[in-house]
C-alpha cells in the first residue's frame, strides 16, 4: 500500500526560486496526496506563482513565523478532511530532485522504526556543494553537518543513518509524531527549530534518519542574506546565534545547566574576540546582543524547559549520544587560527602574483619557465610531506640555519643580562605598573615616562605565563628564525617583481639567511641590545608589509597602511630613529613621485596609505613621546635602547655592518657590499637595484646627519643611535645583492657563467663565516652585571622604595659619582627612564654636603629620600670613607668585600619624597593607545566572511 504524503510548502518572496521548485514538486515520481502553500506575506508575485500551481494559496501576514505557518498547514489538511500519513515541508528556496520523495518513503518502509526522514542538501545553484546530511549541536551552539567546508558530493556519504536532526527544508515526518511534539517551538521563529524538534523527538523516543539517496538542493536564503524578512531584519547572525542558545537551555540536561550557562557566556566573549579578528564587528555585536536577550529574559527557558518535562515518555539521556562530541568546539577553534594565520601570510604577495601572471602572458610563447618552490609542490603532490622534505635540499639547508641559529643562541636561554642589556624584572607586574604609572620611584623620583617597548614586552610576557625572563630569552633566541622567515617571504615577492620566473630558492635561502644574521654579525644580539635585534627580526616583515602600497586596488593600499603602521610602531618602540628614516624615505618617495608620475600626487588613495602609516606611529607611541618631550627628555628619540654607553658607528662601520668594537670579521660586511654593488651589473635588474641604492643613500645621509649631534644626558654623552641605520643598510645591501643574482640568473652574455661561480663562492662566505663566528663568540649577555652592593641590602631594597641604597663612586681627586639603587636595581624598561632623568640638583647638593661636611640634617634629609644604606664600592676612597665614618646618624655596616665600605641610616626611613603627582595627560593617552591598538589591530587583520562556516 502506498503511503499518503501531504506536501507543505512555505514561501516568503520566493518568486526567484519558486518556478523550479514548483516543477521539482510536480516531477516527484511518488505521488501526492495534497499540497498546502502557505505564503508568510510575501511582496512579490509570490502567492500568483503558488495558486497557478497548486490552486489554494493559505496567504497569512509577514510577521508569521515558520512553526506558525507549519501549524496554519496542518490546520488546513483538517479543514479538507484530510488525514496523510507523512508531511513534507519544503522552502520556497528548497529544490527538491525528482526522485527525493521516492527515496525517502522507501527508507521509511526499509526502517518502520523512523518517523522522521530527512534529504541530502546540496547547494543550490551549483549542485554539486554538500550543505548538510543531517545535522546536531555543538555545546557551544554551533550547527554541526560533520562536513568538510565546501565539500563536493562524490558518494562518500551515501549511507541511511541515524541523527539527531534534519533540515525542514524536505523534512518528511508523520504528521502524528508532528501534531504529538506541538509542532515547532514559536521560540525559533526562522532559525534553529528543526535542531529543536529533533532533539525532543530523540528525547520522546522517536527515530531521525538521513537519507542520501533523496536529494534536495538548497539556496539557505535567509543564512545567506539573499532576502530578509521580518524575522530575519537586518541582523540575521542575531536570529540564528540566538536560537542556538536558546535550543541548548531549553533542551539540555537540568545537572548541566549551570554550567553550560557559564560556558555559553564565556564562550560568547571567546566568539566576540574571534569575529573582531576577523574584522566582524557586526556579529560580535550581535552575538553579545543574543546572549544578553536571552540572559535578560530566563522565563522564556524556564517554560521552555518546563514543557519538555511534560512530554510524554521524555528521556533526555536518549538524545545525548546524538549530541557533537565534546572536543569538536576546540577542532574549529584550531581551525580558525589556522585560517587566520594562513589568510594574513598569503595575502600580502597578491601583488606579486598579478604581476607575475601579467608578465607570463607578455613573455615569449616558447618560453617554458623554470619550475619554482610552488611548481615543485605541484610536481610532489602525490608523494609523503617527510620524502618531499627529505629530498629538498634546500628545506635541509633552512632547517639546518634554524637548528644551529638555536644551537648559537644557546646563551639566551634563562635568565640573562650583561653588555647592553639590564636584567628583566622578577615578575610580569612590574612591566605593567612601570608602563601605567605617571611617577616613578626611581632614583630619587622621576616622571619620565616608561619606555614604549615595555608595552609589547609586557604582552609577550603575559602570554609566556608572566615571565620576563622567558619574553626576553624568546625575543633572543626567535630572532634569527623570525629574520629568516620574513627575508624568505620578502624576497621571493620581490623576485617575482622584477622578474616573471622569480627568485630561485638558492637565492632567497642565501638572501634569507644572510639578512636574518644582520643582528648577529653587527655585534647587536651579542652585546644584547633588545631593541635592535627586534628590529633586525621586523624589518623584512616591515618591508613586505610595504609592498602593500603598490597594489592597485585603494582598499588593499589602506589594509596596507594599517599593517605598516603597527609594524612601524612596533619597531619604532623599541628603537625610535626607525620612525625618523621612514619618514626621510616616505618624503623621498612622495618627492620622486610628483617628479615621474605627477597624476599620482593628486590621488589620495596613492599618499594617503604611506602617510597614514607614518602618522599612525605617533598615535600608537603617544604615551611615551608626548611625555618625554614634555618632561625634556626628547634625547630618547633619538637614542639607542639599551644600557648606557650605547655603541657607535663610524662610516666604516656603517659600510661594514659592525658596531663600534663589536661583531663579527669587518670584512664580511664590506663583501656585501660590494655584492651589492655589483649587482647593478645586470640590465634586466638594474632599476630594482637602484631602488635599493637610494635607499641606502636616504639611510646613509641620516646615518651623517645624526652622527653630528651628541646628547648630554645626567650620567655621560652619548651619540644620536646608529643602530637601526646600520642594520636598514645592511638589509638593503642583501636586497640589492639578491636582485643582482636573480637579474644575473636571466642575462645572456658570455662572461655569465665565470662571473657567477665567483660571486657564488664570495657570497656563500658571508653567511657562512657569520654563522662559524657566532658559534664561537662569547656573547656579552651571559656575563651578567655585577654589583658591589651586599645581598643583605639589595634584599631589604626590595622591600619597598624607601630601603634605597646611594652608592658612591670615584674619589676625591677624580671626582665622585652616584647612583640610587631601589627595588631589585635598574631592570629593563626602567634603564632608559634613569638614562633620561635630568640630574636632581637639590639632591647632589646633599650628596655633596654627605661626603665633605655631613651634620645630622644631612643624614636625616637622606633617610626622608628614602636611603637606608651608603655604599662606597670598591676600591673605596679613604678620605670619604673617613668623613663618613665621623659622621652623626650613620653606623658602619658590613660588606662582603674588604675594599668596599657601607653604613647604615640610623634613623627613620620615609619614601613619601619619592611619591609624584599624577599627569592626567598620560593617563588620557594610556586609554587612548589601548582603544588604538585594539582598532589598529582590527584593521590589519584579513577579512574573511565566517558565515557560511559559522552556522
Amino acid at each position: 500500500m502506498v503511503p499518503s504524503v501531504a506536501a507543505l510548502l512555505v514561501s516568503h518572496d520566493g518568486g526567484r526560486w519558486l518556478p523550479a521548485v514548483i516543477d521539482g514538486v510536480r516531477a516527484q515520481r511518488a505521488p501526492l496526496t495534497a499540497v498546502v502553500a502557505v505564503d508568510t506575506g510575501s511582496k512579490d508575485d509570490s502567492p500568483d506563482l503558488l495558486e497557478r500551481a497548486f490552486g489554494d494559496v493559505l496567504r497569512v501576514s509577514g510577521a508569521t513565523s515558520f512553526p506558525a505557518a507549519v501549524g496554519r498547514g496542518l490546520e488546513r489538511l483538517r479543514e479538507r478532511g484530510e488525514t496523510p500519513e507523512w508531511v513534507w515541508i519544503l522552502h520556497d528556496d528548497a529544490n527538491p530532485d525528482a526522485g527525493a520523495l521516492a527515496a525517502l518513503l522507501a527508507a521509511a518502509a526499509e526502517h518502520p522504526e523512523a518517523d522522521i526522514l530527512g534529504p541530502k542538501l546540496r547547494e543550490w545553484p551549483s549542485l554539486k556543494r554538500l550543505l548538510e546530511l543531517g545535522v546536531t549541536i555543538s555545546g557551544t551552539g554551533r550547527r554541526e553537518t560533520g562536513l568538510e567546508r565546501g565539500e563536493y558530493d562524490q558518494g562518500q556519504h551515501d549511507e541511511v543513518h541515524r541523527v539527531l536532526a534534519v533540515n525542514t527544508a524536505g523534512m518528511l515526518v508523520r504528521r502524528t509524531v508532528l501534531e504529538t511534539l506541538g509542532g515547532f517551538d514559536e521560540q525559533l521563529p526562522i532559525f534553529g527549530n528543526d535542531i529543536d524538534f529533533g532533539w525532543r523527538a530523540a528525547a520522546a523516543g522517536h527515530t531521525t534518519l538521513i537519507v542520501p539517496d533523496a536529494v534536495v538542493f538548497h539556496a539557505e536564503a535567509a543564512h545567506r542574506g539573499v532576502r530578509r524578512t521580518p524575522l530575519t531584519g537586518r541582523h540575521t547572525h542575531y536570529q540564528e546565534r540566538r536560537a542556538a542558545l536558546y535550543t541548548l537551555l531549553a533542551n539540555a540536561p537540568g545537572r548541566r545547566l549551570p554550567w553550560l550557562v557559564l560556558r555559553l557566556a564565556f564562550g560568547t566573549l571567546l566568539r566576540m574576540v574571534g569575529f573582531v579578528l576577523v574584522r566582524s564587528v557586526g556579529e560580535a555585536l550581535d552575538d553579545l546582543a543574543a546572549l544578553l536577550s536571552l540572559y535578560s529574559h530566563p522565563g522564556e527557558v524556564r517554560k521552555a524547559r518546563r514543557v519538555r518535562r511534560e512530554q510524554p515518555g521524555a528521556d533526555e539521556r536518549r538524545a545525548a549520544p546524538l549530541l557533537s562530541p565534546w572536543w569538536v568546539p576546540y577542532r574549529h577553534g584550531l581551525d580558525f587560527l589556522g585560517d587566520l594565520v594562513a589568510a594574513a601570510t598569503n595575502q600580502a604577495q597578491d601583488v606579486a602574483e598579478r604581476r607575475r601572471a601579467a608578465a607570463a602572458e607578455r613573455a615569449p610563447a616558447s618560453y617554458a619557465p623554470r619550475p619554482g618552490p610552488e611548481d615543485d609542490d605541484l610536481l610532489a603532490e602525490d608523494t609523503g610531506l617527510v620524502a618531499r622534505f627529505l629530498t629538498n635540499p634546500v628545506a635541509l639547508l633552512v632547517a639546518l640555519v634554524v637548528i644551529v641559529a638555536l644551537v648559537a643562541a644557546r646563551t639566551a636561554f634563562g635568565s640573562v643580562s650583561g653588555g647592553g642589556l639590564s636584567p628583566a624584572p622578577q615578575g610580569v607586574g612590574d612591566w605593567w605598573r612601570l608602563q601605567v604609572e605617571t611617577w616613578h620611584p626611581l632614583g630619587t623620583g622621576t616622571a619620565v615616562p616608561a619606555p614604549a617597548y615595555v608595552l609589547p614586552m609586557a604582552l609577550l610576557a603575559t602570554l609566556l605565563g608572566g615571565s620576563p625572563s622567558a619574553a626576553v630569552s624568546a625575543v633572543l633566541v626567535a630572532a634569527v628564525p623570525v629574520g629568516l622567515w620574513g627575508a624568505w617571504r620578502f624576497l621571493r615577492v620581490v623576485g617575482r617583481l622584477v622578474v616573471f620566473t622569480g627568485a630561485s630558492r638558492w637565492v632567497l635561502l642565501w638572501g634569507a639567511t644572510t639578512w636574518s644574521l644582520v643582528a648577529v654579525a653587527s655585534g647587536a644580539w651579542s652585546d644584547g641590545r633588545l631593541g635592535l635585534v627586534v628590529v633586525a627580526a621586523l624589518l623584512p616583515w616591515l618591508a613586505h608589509a610595504a609592498l602593500g602600497f603598490a597594489e592597485p586596488a585603494a582598499e588593499r593600499r589602506w589594509r596596507a597602511a594599517w599593517r605598516v603602521g603597527l609594524l612601524l610602531a612596533v619597531g619604532s618602540a623599541f628603537a625610535p630613529v626607525l620612525w625618523v628614516l621612514a619618514a626621510a624615505l616616505g618624503l623621498v618617495v612622495i618627492g620622486a613621485a610628483a617628479l615621474v608620475v605627477r597624476g599620482a600626487v593628486r590621488d589620495r588613495s596613492v599618499w594617503g596609505p604611506p602617510a597614514a602609516a607614518l602618522g599612525l606611529v605617533p598615535v600608537l607611541l603617544a604615551p611615551w613621546w608626548l611625555p618625554a618631550i614634555q618632561r625634556s627628555a626628547a634625547e630618547g628619540l633619538l637614542l639607542d635602547t639599551g644600557r648606557l654607553p650605547t655603541p657607535t658607528a663610524d662610516t666604516l662601520d656603517l659600510l661594514a655592518g659592525r658596531l663600534d668594537g663589536l661583531g663579527a670579521p669587518w670584512w664580511l660586511g664590506l663583501v656585501l657590499a660590494v655584492l651589492a654593488l655589483l649587482a647593478l651589473l645586470p640590465r634586466a635588474t638594474r632599476i630594482p637595484v637602484l631602488v635599493c641604492w637610494v635607499v641606502a643613500l636616504v639611510t646613509a645621509v641620516l646615518a651623517a646627519l645624526l652622527g653630528a649631534v651628541t646628547f648630554d644626558l645626567a650620567a655621560t654623552s652619548v651619540d644620536a643611535g646608529p643602530g637601526v641605520l646600520l642594520l636598514v643598510l645592511q638589509g638593503t645591501f642583501v636586497v640589492a645583492a639578491s636582485i643582482g643574482a636573480v637579474g644575473l640568473g636571466v642575462e645572456t652574455i658570455a662572461w655569465r657563467r665565470v662571473l657567477s661561480g665567483v660571486l657564488v663562492v664570495v657570497a656563500a662566505a658571508v653567511p657562512v663565516g657569520g654563522v662559524v663566528w657566532w658559534l664561537g663568540s662569547d656573547p656579552a649577555i651571559g656575563e651578567g652585571i655585577e654589583t658591589d652592593i651586599p645581598v643583605y641590602m639589595v634584599q631589604s631594597s626590595e622591600e619597598g622604595p624607601e630601603h634605597g641604597i646611594l652608592v658612591i663612586r670615584g674619589g676625591v681627586d677624580e671626582g665622585l659619582t652616584y647612583t640610587v639603587r631601589r627595588g631589585d636595581g635598574v631592570t629593563l624598561g626602567e634603564d632608559e627612564v634613569t638614562n633620561l632623568t635630568a640630574e636632581d640638583a637639590d639632591f647632589t647638593a646633599e650628596v655633596r654636603a654627605l661626603v665633605s661636611r655631613p651634620t645630622p640634617e644631612v643624614v636625616d634629609r637622606l633617610g626622608a629620600s628614602g636611603i637606608e644604606y651608603v655604599v662606597l664600592p670598591e676600591p673605596a676612597d679613604g678620605d670619604v670613607a673617613a668623613v663618613l665614618d665621623a659622621t652623626t646618624g650613620l653606623v658602619q655596616a658590613s660588606a662582603e668585600k674588604r675594599t668596599t665600605r657601607a653604613w647604615q641610616v640610623d634613623g627613620p626611613l620615609d619614601g613619601s619624597l619619592l611619591e609624584g603627582p599624577v599627569s592626567w595627560l598620560r593617563v588620557v593617552l594610556l586609554v587612548v593607545q589601548g582603544i588604538a591598538v585594539v582598532v589598529v589591530v582590527v584593521l590589519c587583520l584579513p577579512t574573511t566572511n565566517p558565515r557560511r562556516s559559522d552556522r
